[in-house]
Formats: C-alpha cells, sequence, structure tokens
C-alpha cells in the first residue's frame, strides 16, 4: 500500500525542539521529492521544506530562517524534519507529501507555554 505516516508531533514550549518522521511505504521515495507542508487552523497550507530526489537539495520557507533541517534515512524509508527554536506561530499540523497528491495524516505541533 502506497502510503505516509507521520508521527512525532506534540505540545512544546516556545524555543523548544521536535522532530517529526515521515516513513514512506508501497514506493521508493528516493526517486521523489519528499515535502513537508503545514496547515495552521483558519489558514492555507503551506510549504515548509522541500528535499529534491536522492536528496541532492534541500529548501526552505522563509520563515524557518534556519530553525529547521529536513533529512533522509533511505534505510529506514523515513524523511525527518528537525525543528528547534519553535515558536508560537509554528503551531499547526503538519503533513508529509510527494509524488504529487500522496498526503499523510498529520501530526499536531503546538508551541505554547
Amino acid at each position: 500500500q502506497v502510503q505516509l505516516v507521520e508521527s512525532g508531533g506534540g505540545l512544546v514550549q516556545p524555543g523548544g525542539s521536535l522532530r517529526l518522521s515521515c516513513i514512506a511505504s508501497g514506493f521508493d521515495f528516493r526517486f521523489y521529492s519528499m515535502n513537508w507542508y503545514r496547515q495552521a487552523l483558519g489558514k492555507q497550507r503551506e510549504l515548509v521544506a522541500a528535499m529534491a530526489p536522492y536528496g541532492s537539495s534541500k529548501k526552505y520557507a522563509d520563515f524557518v530562517e534556519g530553525r529547521f533541517t529536513i533529512s533522509i534515512d533511505n534505510a529506514k524509508n523515513t524523511v525527518y524534519l528537525q525543528m528547534n527554536s519553535l515558536k508560537p506561530e509554528d503551531t499547526a499540523v503538519y503533513y508529509c507529501n510527494s509524488r504529487g497528491g500522496l498526503w499523510g495524516q498529520g501530526t499536531q505541533v503546538t508551541v505554547s507555554s
């Protein structure tokens, strides 16, 4: 079954860190771009970070400002999003995306004191 499954969200204080994971199954994710999006309540879904096929390049949204890192573990078919120095405005549901229209179920990240 072709699917993406995210995990790792939770409640964290401002300035804290989280690492999100996205396990890809049913396809060889090395051949596709792997992306992280987020959607805050009442807002449109927006791109957070993207990795080109084979991890050849990465790009980040301007609001990341060097705080997040996207990475892959080919042996585990997993894409990560390491998020540091989290801010309340980072609160959102984070989604893994690939192959155009393939989405995970999302994982909630809440940054609050």
